[in-house]
């Protein structure tokens, strides 16, 4: 269990802080995350990386001269919002583009995506390499939809390599790409992590077995099975990820081949191909006991007549106080060897001899402004009052049932639902009263609001809830009091923006309440229905259908991998939507 920590709903912050006090030499807190505190010449790409807190040195960790130039941190195991993400690329790039590489997870897709768009509307050029590695996340031919794990690690030390050498936007793209296409991973865990302020872990294992194939987010594996010996494990690890070999890497002459080194060093070039293996640790297997597990992995690899070269045993990407392993093969070709070889100076990944750097001015440090706010009308700031005081209803429901969300989400997630929604409601009540106290008309106080639950939320929800919130905002406007009409027609903008993000009816989402609500919202509104009325009549449905989502099979997200756990608990997201729906008619009925 996490055991050192003061709130916890500060805890991602405070390590960031924390971080950065401690590695000022080379990193600098921004707005979302951290930024290079050294110099790097005009028009060098800048690789953007990130996701979740809690897999350090994933993601800050690798920021620095020969690997990244900047890391997006969301809070703990919630991918970093849209803003953060946009706000440490702005801070990061030097004139020559943007890559931005990450896991794929649907989080990180939505906001990442999302900030690549806002980056391109300022005109910078932006280029996107998700990271693929986890073989146990969805099969060969659905390779796309794999998640990211420890494989992080090779494309953002390849790509890294590849801009600080000067490299265009296109050919570190390339690079990062096709070792990604190279990279595989497997991992399995015999204890799951507890986050921080956390009675119990995300989920167990039987003492004396072990679950194959999880997550670094607490996701369940994919099976379970007695805890092996080391050679055993290196066995299991070694024969899946052998049977996963990439296209084009050549014919291994089993017995032949021997431990590889950078290409500057070779004397006798050994034959066969080139691979570094990773053995990561997740967070509470010891050093000594990787090192045992590591000598029948390069046994193994030897007697495939794999060359060994230039590999790491360690902690790598974590996932708190996961006890886990995994290990990743990186199948290199000449370029990808030169680059895995070349000089790296990051707070927890350094290679190659000593590097002289420049730090940045002061001038980088500059704060954020408090942006400006557009003056409603006076109707419409009466109305702004009163869209605060529901979106303060909002937040009180959400720290009511926080535990319970947290509790549905464990169940076929990542258990991190409830801190998710607490964070962002938190957020969007302070922006919402900040807003209205400063005369902004309703529309304005929802889209602020939206804008900083996703800012604070990070993760899918966030992401969902923002840009649900700034369509509600849109419609709206500033001009009048909404009539119900107005209200209905919101509404309706505020789905299609959820039902953009992929997710339809029946895929045990927020989306299987959200579409009932509002079908049943338009009906009575178009019957003649008062608002409080047809409000209520909605909220109703959209518990029911919450509800019924426990019967539900899951086919997007995190608990698509291992879907059966989650059928017979009804979907965190839906029942929050419902949830917030009827505190909304609270406030609502006050004023009817």
């Amino acid at each position: 269990m996490t055991r050192l920590f003061n709130d916890p709903a500060d805890f991602a912050d405070e390590m960031v802080d924390g971080f950065v006090a401690a590695n000022r030499a080379r990193v600098r807190k921004v707005h979302g995350g951290v930024a290079r505190s050294t110099t790097s010449p005009e028009g060098t790409v800048a690789l953007v990386v990130g996701g979740g807190s809690g897999h350090y040195p994933a993601f800050g960790g690798l920021v620095g001269h020969g690997l990244a130039a900047g890391a997006a941190m969301g809070n703990l195991f919630a991918s970093p919002s849209a803003q953060q993400v946009t706000a440490v690329a702005k801070a990061s790039e030097h004139g020559g583009g943007v890559l931005l590489s990450y896991g794929n997870y649907a989080g990180d897709v939505l906001n990442f995506d999302a900030a690549a768009r806002a980056l391109e509307a300022q005109g910078i050029d932006v280029r996107t390499v998700r990271v693929t590695d986890d073989v146990a996340s969805a099969p060969a031919e659905q390779a796309d939809k794999r998640r990211g794990i420890a494989g992080d690690l090779c494309v953002f030390k390849v790509a890294g390599a590849a801009a600080e050498r000067g490299d265009d936007l296109d050919a570190v793209t390339a690079i990062a790409t096709r070792a990604n296409d190279r990279t595989r991973s497997f991992g399995v865990a015999f204890s799951g992590c507890s986050l921080p302020g956390a009675d119990e872990p995300l989920f167990t294992v039987p003492e004396g077995r072990m679950a194959i194939g999880m997550g670094i987010h607490g996701e369940r594996g994919i099976a379970e099975a007695d805890v092996p010996t080391a050679d055993g494990l290196a066995d299991l690890l070694v024969d899946k990820l052998l049977a996963e070999r990439p296209d084009g890497t050549g014919t291994a002459t089993p017995g032949t081949a021997t431990q590889g080194t950078a290409p500057d060093a070779i004397t006798t070039a050994p034959t066969g191909p080139r691979v570094v293996p990773i053995l990561n640790g997740l967070g509470s297997v010891k050093y000594e006991e990787l090192f045992v597990v590591f000598g029948a992995v390069q046994r193994k690899l030897t007697d495939a007549g794999i060359v060994v070269v230039e590999p790491e045993v360690g902690e790598l990407v974590t996932s708190f106080d996961m006890a886990g392993v995994s290990l990743t093969l990186f199948w290199l070709d000449d370029e990808l060897e030169e680059l895995w070889a070349a000089p790296a100076d990051a707070p927890a990944y350094r290679k190659g001899g000593a590097i002289q750097q420049e730090q940045v001015t002061p001038e980088a440090l500059a704060a954020d402004e408090q942006a400006p706010v557009a003056v409603g009308s006076e109707a419409s700031q009466a109305s702004a009052a009163r869209v605060a005081q529901a979106i303060t209803a909002i937040r009180t429901t959400i720290d009511e049932h926080v535990d319970e969300l947290g509790r549905i989400d464990a169940v076929a997630g990542d258990g991190d639902h409830g801190i998710g929604m607490q964070r962002g409601s938190t957020a969007a009540d302070a922006a919402a009263r900040d807003a209205a106290a400063r005369g902004a008309g309703a529309g304005s106080v929802l889209a602020l609001a939206g804008d900083a639950w996703s800012d604070k939320a990070g993760g899918t929800s966030g992401a969902i809830w923002g840009a649900a919130l700034e369509a509600l905002g849109r419609v709206v406007g500033d001009d009048e009091r909404p009539s119900a009409a107005t209200v209905q027609g919101a509404v309706h903008a505020a789905t299609e923006a959820v039902l953009a993000f992929g997710a339809v009816p029946g895929d045990k989402t927020m989306v299987d309440a959200l579409v009932p609500f509002d079908d049943v919202l338009t009906a009575r509104v178009a019957a003649g229905d008062e608002l409080v009325d047809a409000w209520s009549a909605a909220s109703a449905a959209a518990r029911t259908a919450a509800d019924a989502t426990a019967d539900l099979l899951p086919r997007m997200g995190r608990a698509r991998t291992h879907g059966e756990d989650a059928v017979g608990t009804p979907d965190a997201g839906a029942v929050s939507f419902a949830l917030i729906t009827a505190a909304v008619l609270s406030t609502i009925a006050v004023h009817a």
